[in-house]
């Protein structure tokens, strides 16, 4: 169950407690991810679609030092008009407890926080990874997802990375890359596919199946890749062209580390009119609600 230092809303705690499916949803995405008010309109999309399904959503972040898993609705809308909102992986949460800082969890924190919880799944847009200007600049999602038993529904990883070596790096590290109806990894919001996943499976019940095996023989993470809905997928031909004009700016005003993803999908959503920030939203929602299936289909095993 989940400790004493993390702050867990009463309703994700009593359905934790009675083994009902809950489902984790990230913060990073409404912070930093989505502009006003298109962030808070889609966090509400993401809860009240895992609600519909039969699970309780449970959004996670850093308010004012205390880790908190089930945020209110006046705290999701905190977090979603900005200020002064810190971006934690990982590695940044104890500096934000310590300091007592407000901070939007990414991937690799929001598995930390969610796995303390008891939350055993989780549903994002797209996954961190392996970044194509530098070998050394590696998504610490990766790890964590080698490290934590928590199984991550997304769109793949995003479109802005090198994906083929993204999926070498979840294979050396013993992480199932599951396709849902798909033999594929997704490539985010663009169409198209970026290499095979290790199995694919065409249900929930066979997406929780498969990581219930994954844990019970000493495996830890898992991901569960869903394709964009493909009237919204972006063009690859023409997100390319739209990548490469983003990235010559992203080193004309020397944007770097952490700010780089932000900062290129901000500068996609206007340079592709839009399309881009659609097709995020849409694929946030889709994956929540399968998700939601996926943590249905678990508890059942589980009972």
């Amino acid at each position: 169950m989940d400790a004493k230092w993390l702050a867990v809303a009463d309703e994700v705690r009593e359905a934790v407690s009675a083994g009902r499916p809950t489902v984790a949803l990230e913060s990073t995405l409404i912070a930093h991810g989505l502009p006003w008010p298109a962030n808070l309109e889609t966090a509400r999309e993401a809860e009240t679609a895992v609600r519909e399904r039969g699970a309780v959503p449970a959004t996670i972040a850093v308010l004012d030092g205390r880790p908190t898993v089930g945020l209110t609705a006046a705290e999701l809308e905190r977090i979603a008009r900005g200020g002064p909102i810190h971006k934690a992986g990982r590695r940044d949460l104890a500096p934000a407890v310590a300091l007592g800082r407000t901070a939007a969890t990414t991937v690799s924190a929001t598995m930390a926080l969610a796995q303390s919880a008891g939350i055993r799944t989780f549903a994002t847009g797209g996954i961190g990874g392996a970044h194509r200007e530098s070998e050394f600049d590696i998504s610490a999602d990766l790890l964590e997802l080698g490290r934590t038993p928590v199984l991550v529904v997304c769109s793949g990883a995003k479109s802005i990375l090198d994906l083929p070596r993204t999926l070498e790096i979840l294979e050396t590290h013993g992480v199932p890359v599951l396709g849902f109806q798909t033999d594929e990894f997704p490539t985010f919001y663009t169409a198209g596919y970026s290499g095979a996943v290790s199995a694919r499976v065409e249900t929930a019940a066979q997406a929780a199946a498969t990581f219930a095996a994954h844990v019970r023989m000493g495996g830890r993470g898992a991901l569960l890749a869903q394709p964009c809905p493909p009237d919204l997928a972006v063009d690859a031909e023409s997100f390319n062209r739209a990548l490469a004009e983003a990235e010559l700016d992203a080193t004309a005003e020397r944007v770097h580390g952490a700010d780089v993803t932000p900062f290129l999908l901000a500068r996609l959503a206007e340079l592709t009119g839009g399309k881009t920030l659609a097709a995020n939203r849409a694929l946030i929602v889709n994956n929540a609600r399968l998700a939601a299936d996926v943590a249905v289909a678990l508890a059942k095993l589980q009972s």
